[in-house]
């Protein structure tokens, strides 16, 4: 079988590598190569700025309407393709089909259309001084910006960062991770298919060390917004801060899931299921620490192990598949070293724990049990670090006050939920935990309106809303004097 041939997409075409050099790509659920992508460096990255210095002229002063138009164009194209553009994110990421028909693409169209209305609505301030002049505030792009995108909700999350950029009036270059490329390749198409002038976004394949690492530190990219791990989140820090680039990084989570023992039973059970093993716990957002009030303790916990023993891992393109298999040979090998480090540190596993053997045609791939574990303190390594996988700790509570100690005693603050009934409670520790994010009653309830993002090793700055707009523009003050009598 010929293997599928990714290419950067700069100035509006596609275009190979300057170097003419290739990484495999592997289905993750089969653990064959199945396309190649460009493992592009500093000559791509700058032959992608000089297309984007090109474009920033006439972009920049493009009415809201005309981009307002584009960037719908560009959701109308992916809804259209939708099925299309499902396969192929399941097929590079190994979720279950259902989930990118559902979750995935849904959310990059909406991730358009939102911010194509938001350049509609962008607005800035004034302040008058009373009869003597009046100040107002300008809101520039700020040229350039490079978007780094994860690989566990690729096309989501790229066009989380590529449409507030674009609806800001920037050009783009962007880079997805070069394990899940195709969607953003697909996209590229999309844009030449919708009309987006050649150079207003442009897309570089690669490796982070070396591509990632042209974009953000090339002096032309003004800004980066970027998602991923904490360790490369602080490298970039490192290589921002000197020459002052703008930073948005939403960065790791561990995050609390606390439960009182007034919960609506049904409903807690159901989403901490969910919480803990949606997109096979490769989820920012996971409730991956899970802590119940001790009087409901033993129920809760023997009523979850029935319900994660349930879970199918499988073939991520049947339809009853629950979990689908992990992004690469190298995350497998690091969710199992997990969940035998919890074991060495005490921990008990309750179901799950092991690799799973799925039939032909994915017998070599990448697949493991959902995995609850017990009997773990807050300062062992399970509960501190983040495992990014369908890896669940579970243990008792038996005050709000330790809850809250439990939750808040990790380097991590992205979100929290929390489960009670009485709202005066939730109140009170959704004020007190240090988290970005604290969901009542609920858990991935979005409103793209919000801020989003996290606290401490989690991240700094926020997306989504206006906060996006305003990291992707630059505030400029104007004093207008009045004129004397």
């Amino acid at each position: 079988m010929s293997l599928l041939i990714i290419e950067n997409y700069i100035a509006g075409q596609g275009q190979p590598p300057c170097r003419r050099q290739y990484l495999d790509n592997v289905n993750p659920a089969t653990g064959e190569p199945y396309a190649r992508i460009p493992r592009s460096d500093t000559d791509d990255v700058e032959a992608a700025v000089q297309a984007a210095e090109r474009a920033f002229p006439t972009w920049s002063q493009s009415t809201p309407e005309q981009r307002f138009r584009l960037l719908n164009r560009i959701a109308d194209l992916i809804e259209r393709d939708l099925e299309a553009y499902a396969l192929a994110e399941t097929t590079d990421t190994g979720k279950p089909l259902s989930v990118a028909r559902s979750v995935d693409i849904p959310r990059a169209v909406a991730n358009f259309r939102f911010f194509a209305t938001a350049a509609l609505q962008f607005a800035s301030e004034a302040h008058p001084m009373t009869n003597l002049a009046i100040n107002y505030t300008l809101r520039q792009p700020v040229g350039i910006a490079g978007c780094i995108s994860p690989w566990n909700l690729p096309l989501y999350l790229f066009t989380w960062k590529i449409a507030p950029a674009l609806a800001a009036g920037n050009c783009v270059v962007g880079k997805p991770s070069e394990l899940t490329p195709v969607t953003a390749w697909m996209l590229a198409r999309t844009c030449q298919e919708a009309g987006l002038p050649p150079g207003v976004l442009n897309i570089v394949h690669g490796l982070g060390p070396e591509a990632g690492q042209a974009i953000v530190a090339h002096p032309k990219i003004k800004a980066i917004s970027f998602t991923g791990g904490t360790h490369t989140g602080r490298h970039i820090a490192a290589a921002a801060a000197p020459v002052f680039k703008k930073l948005s990084l939403e960065l790791g989570g561990k995050n609390p899931h606390i439960v009182f023992a007034d919960c609506r039973l049904e409903e807690a059970l159901q989403t901490a299921v969910r919480a803990g093993f949606s997109n096979n716990g490769q989820i920012c957002l996971c409730g991956s620490r899970l802590y119940i009030e001790r009087p409901l303790y033993a129920r809760f916990r023997d009523a979850l192990v029935q319900r994660v023993q349930a879970l199918k891992v499988g073939n991520p393109m049947q339809s009853d598949t629950d979990l689908g298999a992990l992004v690469s040979q190298a995350h497998l090998d690091k969710v199992l070293s997990y969940i035998e480090l919890a074991q060495a540190e005490g921990g008990r596993v309750l179901c799950g724990g092991q690799r799973v053997q799925v039939a032909a045609p994915c017998e070599h791939g990448y697949f493991v049990a959902p995995t609850l574990i017990e009997g773990l303190g807050l300062h062992c390594r399970t509960n501190q670090e983040e495992i990014f996988g369908p890896v669940l700790t579970i243990q008792p509570f038996d005050t709000a006050e330790e809850a809250l100690a439990l939750a808040n005693g990790v380097d991590y603050g992205l979100a929290a939920s929390i489960w009670t009934q009485d709202l005066s409670c939730a109140h009170r520790m959704a004020e007190q935990l240090h988290s970005g994010i604290v969901w009542i009653n609920c858990w991935m309830l979005r409103d793209l309106r919000t801020p989003f993002g996290g606290i401490k090793q989690s991240g700094i700055g926020r997306e989504g809303g206006w906060e996006a707009m305003r990291f992707f523009t630059e505030p400029k003050n104007v004093c207008v004097k009045y004129a004397e009598g």
